[in-house]
């Protein structure tokens, strides 16, 4: 996980010091909700479908020549499920992807965001543990990684200035993820309303 939150300081100080030769970034804040094939049944024996509740997500991209950047996104479970049906084990599914990104302008308050990259889901298991961590600092929780392939899109259109609303579909291969879940394969949908510095042009 250190070598994980290494890389994402990495690329929050690249995406900072990118900003001043980029022609744009953005930040984007959104809901959603994730889908997966397979019963909707849960339980310890079968094991759980990742699907529903609802996901917070932040964003941001900077752009550079040709409509072509760079971006980081987190998404997250935001209430606890219940693994193994009502009353089971709580947890909740992270999912963290770095993407290149082709912003192809449509129109004058129209354009497409496209992107494509790798990343990786950490679902925690929350129980109380006897360790400093979880006593100390309420981190009471194990975790499960998988690395990630993504795809995705979305059109946004700017209602106000530079202010956009963005409809969004995400879909995630995720290596191994049937440890965890029914499937390695989910589909994220929802909507993001976010901020354009240095555009649109």
């Amino acid at each position: 996980m250190r070598k994980f939150a290494g890389f994402a300081t990495l690329f929050a100080i690249a995406l900072l010091a990118s900003l001043a030769s980029a022609q744009q970034g953005d930040v984007a804040l959104g809901f959603g909700t994730v889908m997966a094939p397979g019963s909707a049944a849960c339980n310890l024996v079968t094991g759980c479908p990742e699907k529903g509740g609802l996901y917070p997500a932040v964003s941001a991209d900077v752009i550079f020549h040709r409509r072509i950047g760079f971006g980081y996104e987190v998404t997250w479970r935001g209430g606890v499920g219940a693994y193994g049906g009502s009353g089971g084990q709580p947890y909740r599914p992270i999912i963290n992807d770095f993407n290149a990104v082709y912003q192809p302008r449509l129109g004058k308050k129209v354009g497409a965001d496209l992107l494509g990259g790798i990343g990786f889901q950490d679902t925690r298991y929350y129980q109380y543990q006897n360790t400093a961590n979880c006593v100390y600092f309420g981190a009471c929780f194990s975790s499960s990684h998988h690395f990630l392939v993504d795809v995705g899109g979305g059109l946004r259109y700017y209602f106000w200035h530079h202010v956009f609303v963005r409809p969004e579909a995400h879909y995630y291969w995720i290596r191994n993820n049937t440890v965890d879940f029914n499937s390695n394969n989910i589909l994220r949908v929802g909507a993001s309303i976010g901020y354009t510095i240095g555009g649109p042009e």
